[in-house]
Protein backbone atom coordinates (compact mmCIF):
# COMPACT_ATOMS: atom_id res chain seq x y z
CA UNK A 1 0.00 0.00 0.00
CA UNK A 2 2.57 2.51 0.58
CA UNK A 3 4.27 2.02 -2.87
CA UNK A 4 0.95 2.48 -4.19
CA UNK A 5 0.16 5.53 -2.58
CA UNK A 6 3.18 7.46 -3.35
CA UNK A 7 3.16 6.07 -6.96
CA UNK A 8 -0.26 7.67 -6.86
CA UNK A 9 0.84 11.13 -5.45
CA UNK A 10 3.97 11.61 -7.69
CA UNK A 11 1.44 11.11 -11.02
CA UNK A 12 -1.38 13.07 -9.36
CA UNK A 13 -2.68 14.43 -12.94
CA UNK A 14 -2.67 10.72 -14.68
CA UNK A 15 -4.31 9.12 -11.54
CA UNK A 16 -6.54 12.04 -11.15
CA UNK A 17 -8.08 11.72 -14.49
CA UNK A 18 -8.94 7.70 -14.33
CA UNK A 19 -10.63 8.05 -10.63
CA UNK A 20 -12.45 10.92 -12.24
CA UNK A 21 -13.47 8.61 -15.01
CA UNK A 22 -14.57 6.14 -13.00
CA UNK A 23 -15.83 7.94 -10.53
CA UNK A 24 -18.10 9.49 -12.98
CA UNK A 25 -18.91 6.29 -14.61
CA UNK A 26 -20.07 5.47 -10.38
CA UNK A 27 -22.20 8.43 -10.07
CA UNK A 28 -23.90 7.14 -13.44
CA UNK A 29 -24.73 3.42 -11.77
CA UNK A 30 -25.71 5.35 -8.53
CA UNK A 31 -27.87 8.01 -10.33
CA UNK A 32 -29.71 4.69 -12.57
CA UNK A 33 -30.05 2.62 -9.31
CA UNK A 34 -31.91 5.49 -7.46
CA UNK A 35 -34.07 6.17 -10.58
CA UNK A 36 -34.98 2.54 -11.00
CA UNK A 37 -36.25 2.45 -7.55
CA UNK A 38 -38.08 5.30 -7.97
CA UNK A 39 -39.95 4.33 -10.44
CA UNK A 40 -40.65 0.47 -9.26
CA UNK A 41 -41.38 2.97 -6.23
CA UNK A 42 -44.07 4.64 -7.94
CA UNK A 43 -45.71 1.16 -9.12
CA UNK A 44 -46.12 -0.50 -6.00
CA UNK A 45 -45.83 2.35 -2.95
CA UNK A 46 -49.45 1.54 -2.30
CA UNK A 47 -48.82 -1.82 -2.11
CA UNK A 48 -46.51 -1.91 0.03
CA UNK A 49 -48.29 -0.22 2.47
CA UNK A 50 -50.90 -2.65 2.47
CA UNK A 51 -48.06 -5.04 3.62
CA UNK A 52 -49.58 -7.18 0.89
CA UNK A 53 -48.09 -10.99 0.73
CA UNK A 54 -51.11 -12.28 -1.73
CA UNK A 55 -53.94 -10.94 -3.64
CA UNK A 56 -56.73 -13.24 -4.77
CA UNK A 57 -58.69 -12.13 -8.27
CA UNK A 58 -60.44 -13.12 -11.44
CA UNK A 59 -58.12 -15.73 -13.30
CA UNK A 60 -59.45 -14.14 -16.54
CA UNK A 61 -57.51 -10.91 -15.41
CA UNK A 62 -54.08 -12.04 -15.51
CA UNK A 63 -52.87 -10.95 -12.66
CA UNK A 64 -54.15 -7.45 -13.16
CA UNK A 65 -55.91 -6.43 -10.23
CA UNK A 66 -56.99 -2.99 -12.11
CA UNK A 67 -59.12 -5.75 -14.45
CA UNK A 68 -60.12 -7.99 -12.46
CA UNK A 69 -64.14 -8.11 -11.50
CA UNK A 70 -65.63 -10.29 -8.59
CA UNK A 71 -69.55 -10.46 -7.59
CA UNK A 72 -70.67 -10.67 -4.49
CA UNK A 73 -71.51 -14.44 -4.06
CA UNK A 74 -67.81 -14.75 -5.12
CA UNK A 75 -66.78 -12.47 -2.18
CA UNK A 76 -69.16 -13.84 -0.05
CA UNK A 77 -67.53 -17.74 -0.78
CA UNK A 78 -64.10 -16.68 0.23
CA UNK A 79 -62.64 -16.95 3.62
CA UNK A 80 -62.01 -13.21 5.06
CA UNK A 81 -60.56 -12.80 8.42
CA UNK A 82 -58.64 -9.31 9.88
CA UNK A 83 -55.78 -10.17 7.72
CA UNK A 84 -57.46 -9.71 4.67
CA UNK A 85 -59.33 -6.64 2.47
CA UNK A 86 -61.49 -6.50 -0.28
CA UNK A 87 -60.42 -3.67 -2.76
CA UNK A 88 -62.11 -2.69 -6.41
CA UNK A 89 -59.20 -0.97 -8.41
CA UNK A 90 -59.36 0.73 -11.41
CA UNK A 91 -57.76 3.50 -13.55
CA UNK A 92 -59.45 6.37 -13.97
CA UNK A 93 -59.32 10.26 -13.76
CA UNK A 94 -61.20 13.41 -11.85
CA UNK A 95 -61.66 16.72 -12.30
CA UNK A 96 -62.41 19.84 -9.66
CA UNK A 97 -66.14 20.57 -9.79
CA UNK A 98 -67.20 22.61 -12.65
CA UNK A 99 -63.58 22.45 -14.47
CA UNK A 100 -62.33 20.72 -17.88
CA UNK A 101 -59.02 19.69 -16.31
CA UNK A 102 -58.55 16.24 -15.65
CA UNK A 103 -55.90 14.40 -13.83
CA UNK A 104 -54.64 10.79 -14.09
CA UNK A 105 -55.79 8.32 -11.14
CA UNK A 106 -56.33 5.11 -9.48
CA UNK A 107 -59.29 4.45 -7.85
CA UNK A 108 -58.67 2.30 -5.04
CA UNK A 109 -62.53 1.18 -2.94
CA UNK A 110 -62.00 0.11 0.65
CA UNK A 111 -64.47 -0.71 2.89
CA UNK A 112 -63.58 1.36 6.38
CA UNK A 113 -64.09 -1.56 8.84
CA UNK A 114 -61.11 -3.20 7.11
CA UNK A 115 -57.31 -3.07 8.24
CA UNK A 116 -56.27 -1.02 4.36
CA UNK A 117 -58.75 1.80 5.29
CA UNK A 118 -58.03 1.52 9.42
CA UNK A 119 -54.05 1.42 8.88
CA UNK A 120 -54.03 4.51 6.54
CA UNK A 121 -52.07 7.33 7.55
CA UNK A 122 -52.84 10.81 6.90
CA UNK A 123 -51.05 14.10 6.47
CA UNK A 124 -54.01 16.13 6.56
CA UNK A 125 -57.95 16.29 6.72
CA UNK A 126 -59.92 13.38 8.73
CA UNK A 127 -61.12 9.73 7.50
CA UNK A 128 -64.44 9.78 5.50
CA UNK A 129 -67.50 10.17 6.99
CA UNK A 130 -69.88 9.60 3.98
CA UNK A 131 -69.82 7.54 1.35
CA UNK A 132 -68.94 10.50 -1.34
CA UNK A 133 -66.04 11.50 1.07
CA UNK A 134 -62.19 10.10 -0.57
CA UNK A 135 -58.50 10.36 0.30
CA UNK A 136 -56.45 11.56 -2.10
CA UNK A 137 -52.57 11.24 -2.54
CA UNK A 138 -50.47 14.28 -1.48
CA UNK A 139 -49.13 13.92 -4.90
CA UNK A 140 -52.36 15.22 -6.23
CA UNK A 141 -51.36 18.50 -4.78
CA UNK A 142 -53.30 20.66 -7.25
CA UNK A 143 -56.46 19.23 -4.71
CA UNK A 144 -56.98 20.03 -0.97
CA UNK A 145 -59.47 19.27 1.64
CA UNK A 146 -63.06 19.96 0.91
CA UNK A 147 -62.63 20.38 -2.24
CA UNK A 148 -65.14 19.04 -4.63
CA UNK A 149 -64.66 16.49 -7.46
CA UNK A 150 -65.62 14.36 -9.87
CA UNK A 151 -64.11 10.71 -10.81
CA UNK A 152 -64.31 8.97 -13.44
CA UNK A 153 -67.64 8.16 -14.95
CA UNK A 154 -69.98 8.71 -11.85
CA UNK A 155 -71.94 11.97 -11.64
CA UNK A 156 -71.94 12.06 -7.69
CA UNK A 157 -70.20 14.81 -6.47
CA UNK A 158 -67.08 13.32 -3.88
CA UNK A 159 -65.73 15.63 -1.38
CA UNK A 160 -61.65 15.36 -0.33
CA UNK A 161 -61.80 14.64 3.31
CA UNK A 162 -58.12 13.77 3.56
CA UNK A 163 -54.49 13.69 2.32
CA UNK A 164 -52.01 10.64 2.24
CA UNK A 165 -48.25 11.19 2.29
CA UNK A 166 -46.98 8.45 -0.58
CA UNK A 167 -50.18 7.05 -2.53
CA UNK A 168 -49.40 5.64 -5.83
CA UNK A 169 -50.02 2.49 -7.86
CA UNK A 170 -49.05 1.94 -11.28
CA UNK A 171 -47.30 5.03 -11.84
CA UNK A 172 -50.73 7.15 -10.93
CA UNK A 173 -51.45 8.77 -7.61
CA UNK A 174 -54.30 7.04 -5.68
CA UNK A 175 -57.89 8.16 -4.38
CA UNK A 176 -59.29 6.14 -1.60
CA UNK A 177 -62.90 6.06 -1.25
CA UNK A 178 -65.83 3.69 -0.46
CA UNK A 179 -66.03 0.58 -2.11
CA UNK A 180 -69.70 1.23 -2.68
CA UNK A 181 -68.43 3.91 -5.15
CA UNK A 182 -65.91 1.66 -7.47
CA UNK A 183 -68.77 0.20 -9.89
CA UNK A 184 -70.26 3.26 -10.83
CA UNK A 185 -66.93 5.52 -10.98
CA UNK A 186 -65.38 2.24 -13.02
CA UNK A 187 -69.24 2.30 -14.89
CA UNK A 188 -70.03 -1.32 -14.83
CA UNK A 189 -72.54 -3.45 -13.67
CA UNK A 190 -73.56 -2.94 -10.36
CA UNK A 191 -73.63 -6.99 -9.98
CA UNK A 192 -70.22 -6.97 -9.68
CA UNK A 193 -68.43 -5.48 -6.06
CA UNK A 194 -64.75 -5.64 -6.30
CA UNK A 195 -61.67 -6.28 -7.87
CA UNK A 196 -60.51 -8.71 -5.50
CA UNK A 197 -58.92 -9.67 -1.98
CA UNK A 198 -55.76 -8.50 -0.63
CA UNK A 199 -53.62 -10.34 2.03
CA UNK A 200 -51.22 -9.42 4.23
CA UNK A 201 -50.49 -12.85 5.67
CA UNK A 202 -49.00 -15.82 2.48
CA UNK A 203 -51.52 -18.15 4.26
CA UNK A 204 -54.71 -16.77 3.97
CA UNK A 205 -56.15 -16.76 0.65
CA UNK A 206 -57.19 -20.01 -0.74
CA UNK A 207 -59.41 -20.74 -3.73
CA UNK A 208 -61.33 -23.34 -4.46
CA UNK A 209 -63.39 -21.79 -7.49
CA UNK A 210 -61.70 -22.36 -10.61
CA UNK A 211 -62.69 -18.54 -11.97
CA UNK A 212 -60.16 -17.42 -9.30
CA UNK A 213 -56.62 -17.29 -8.83
CA UNK A 214 -54.49 -16.11 -5.88
CA UNK A 215 -51.15 -14.36 -6.56
CA UNK A 216 -48.25 -14.59 -4.47
CA UNK A 217 -46.77 -10.92 -3.95
CA UNK A 218 -43.78 -11.45 -6.65
CA UNK A 219 -46.42 -12.40 -8.89
CA UNK A 220 -48.84 -9.66 -8.39
CA UNK A 221 -46.17 -7.05 -8.51
CA UNK A 222 -44.97 -8.62 -11.87
CA UNK A 223 -48.29 -8.54 -13.45
CA UNK A 224 -48.82 -4.47 -12.85
CA UNK A 225 -48.79 -3.39 -16.39
CA UNK A 226 -45.17 -2.22 -17.19
CA UNK A 227 -43.90 -2.97 -14.14
CA UNK A 228 -41.37 -6.55 -15.13
CA UNK A 229 -40.65 -4.38 -18.51
CA UNK A 230 -39.29 -1.58 -16.89
CA UNK A 231 -37.58 -3.19 -13.95
CA UNK A 232 -35.51 -5.17 -16.78
CA UNK A 233 -34.49 -2.40 -18.31
CA UNK A 234 -32.84 -0.90 -15.49
CA UNK A 235 -31.42 -3.78 -14.14
CA UNK A 236 -29.70 -4.60 -17.62
CA UNK A 237 -28.46 -0.50 -17.70
CA UNK A 238 -26.96 -0.85 -14.33
CA UNK A 239 -25.30 -4.49 -14.98
CA UNK A 240 -23.86 -2.73 -18.23
CA UNK A 241 -22.68 0.04 -16.93
CA UNK A 242 -20.71 -2.39 -14.14
CA UNK A 243 -19.24 -4.42 -16.68
CA UNK A 244 -18.08 -0.88 -19.00
CA UNK A 245 -16.91 0.06 -15.53
CA UNK A 246 -14.91 -3.33 -15.36
CA UNK A 247 -13.50 -2.78 -19.35
CA UNK A 248 -12.41 1.06 -18.36
CA UNK A 249 -10.35 -0.26 -14.79
CA UNK A 250 -8.73 -2.76 -17.11
CA UNK A 251 -7.93 -0.89 -19.67
CA UNK A 252 -6.31 1.55 -17.84
CA UNK A 253 -4.36 -0.47 -14.89
CA UNK A 254 -3.21 -2.61 -18.23
CA UNK A 255 -1.67 0.88 -19.93
CA UNK A 256 -0.11 1.80 -16.81
CA UNK A 257 1.80 -1.88 -16.23
CA UNK A 258 2.99 -1.35 -19.21
CA UNK A 259 4.23 2.11 -19.29
CA UNK A 260 5.88 1.04 -16.01
CA UNK A 261 7.43 -2.32 -17.18
CA UNK A 262 11.09 -1.15 -17.60
CA UNK A 263 10.46 0.67 -13.84
CA UNK A 264 9.26 -2.87 -12.71
CA UNK A 265 11.88 -4.97 -14.26
CA UNK A 266 14.30 -2.86 -12.46
CA UNK A 267 12.56 -3.50 -9.11
CA UNK A 268 12.90 -7.43 -10.10
CA UNK A 269 16.42 -7.20 -10.78
CA UNK A 270 16.94 -5.56 -7.33
CA UNK A 271 15.75 -8.77 -5.91
CA UNK A 272 12.06 -7.51 -5.44
CA UNK A 273 9.65 -10.48 -5.25
CA UNK A 274 6.77 -10.78 -7.98
CA UNK A 275 4.56 -11.36 -5.12
CA UNK A 276 5.56 -7.60 -3.36
CA UNK A 277 4.58 -6.29 -7.10
CA UNK A 278 1.67 -7.88 -7.47
CA UNK A 279 0.34 -7.17 -3.83
CA UNK A 280 1.09 -3.40 -5.14
CA UNK A 281 -0.94 -3.45 -7.82
CA UNK A 282 -4.05 -4.99 -6.12
CA UNK A 283 -3.64 -2.08 -3.86
CA UNK A 284 -3.14 1.09 -6.55
CA UNK A 285 -6.49 -0.22 -8.06
CA UNK A 286 -8.26 -1.12 -4.31
CA UNK A 287 -7.25 3.09 -3.72
CA UNK A 288 -8.44 4.23 -6.73
CA UNK A 289 -11.56 2.21 -6.65
CA UNK A 290 -12.61 3.83 -3.14
CA UNK A 291 -11.47 7.00 -4.02
CA UNK A 292 -13.17 6.45 -7.65
CA UNK A 293 -16.63 5.45 -5.31
CA UNK A 294 -16.50 8.29 -3.17
CA UNK A 295 -15.68 10.80 -5.68
CA UNK A 296 -19.26 9.46 -7.52
CA UNK A 297 -21.14 9.21 -4.16
CA UNK A 298 -20.18 12.80 -3.31
CA UNK A 299 -21.57 13.80 -6.87
CA UNK A 300 -24.72 11.86 -6.35
CA UNK A 301 -25.37 13.50 -2.83
CA UNK A 302 -25.03 17.08 -4.26
CA UNK A 303 -27.22 15.87 -7.91
CA UNK A 304 -29.77 14.57 -5.02
CA UNK A 305 -30.09 17.90 -3.20
CA UNK A 306 -30.60 19.83 -6.40
CA UNK A 307 -32.91 17.44 -7.76
CA UNK A 308 -36.79 18.52 -8.90
CA UNK A 309 -38.95 16.92 -6.58
CA UNK A 310 -40.75 15.85 -9.96
CA UNK A 311 -38.05 13.41 -10.75
CA UNK A 312 -38.72 10.09 -9.26
CA UNK A 313 -35.51 9.32 -7.69
CA UNK A 314 -35.63 7.07 -4.53
CA UNK A 315 -32.50 6.65 -2.46
CA UNK A 316 -31.91 3.39 -0.72
CA UNK A 317 -28.92 2.99 1.41
CA UNK A 318 -28.33 -0.60 1.60
CA UNK A 319 -29.28 -0.59 -2.03
CA UNK A 320 -26.38 2.32 -2.75
CA UNK A 321 -23.83 0.37 -0.77
CA UNK A 322 -24.81 -2.75 -2.60
CA UNK A 323 -24.38 -0.92 -6.39
CA UNK A 324 -20.95 0.59 -4.67
CA UNK A 325 -19.84 -3.21 -3.51
CA UNK A 326 -20.67 -4.32 -7.12
CA UNK A 327 -18.61 -1.28 -8.29
CA UNK A 328 -15.31 -1.92 -6.26
CA UNK A 329 -16.02 -6.00 -6.78
CA UNK A 330 -15.49 -5.44 -10.67
CA UNK A 331 -12.56 -3.04 -10.40
CA UNK A 332 -10.87 -5.41 -8.02
CA UNK A 333 -11.37 -8.13 -10.96
CA UNK A 334 -9.92 -5.71 -13.58
CA UNK A 335 -6.59 -5.78 -12.04
CA UNK A 336 -6.39 -9.76 -12.44
CA UNK A 337 -4.83 -8.80 -16.28
CA UNK A 338 -2.30 -6.08 -14.83
CA UNK A 339 -1.46 -8.60 -12.00
CA UNK A 340 -0.82 -11.52 -14.69
CA UNK A 341 1.56 -9.25 -16.67
CA UNK A 342 4.16 -8.17 -13.72
CA UNK A 343 4.40 -12.12 -13.04
CA UNK A 344 5.67 -12.77 -16.80
CA UNK A 345 8.48 -9.84 -16.38
CA UNK A 346 11.72 -11.41 -17.39
CA UNK A 347 14.11 -8.34 -16.34
CA UNK A 348 16.94 -9.27 -18.41
CA UNK A 349 14.38 -9.10 -21.69
CA UNK A 350 13.01 -5.91 -20.71
CA UNK A 351 16.32 -3.99 -19.13
CA UNK A 352 18.02 -5.32 -22.98
CA UNK A 353 15.50 -4.61 -25.23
Amino acid sequence: MFLAWHEMKYEKLRYGLIITVIGLIAFLIFIISALALGLAHQNTAAIDSWHTKSALMNKDANGNMGQSVMTESELAAQTQNKQTAVVGITPTNISKTHKSDRDAVQFIGINSDEYIAQNLKLSKGHQPKHQNEVIISDKLSQYKVNDKIRIGLDDTEYTVSGVTPDALYNMAPVVYGNLKSWSPIKGINPTFKASGLISKSSASLKTNDKRLKVYDRQSYLNNLPGYTAQKMTFIFMIVFLILISLIVVTIFLYILTIQKLPNLAVLRAQGIPNRYLVQNTFNETLLIMILAIGFGAVLTAVSAFFMPNSVPVYFDLPLMLGVAGGILGTGLLGSFIPMWVITKIDPVTVIGG
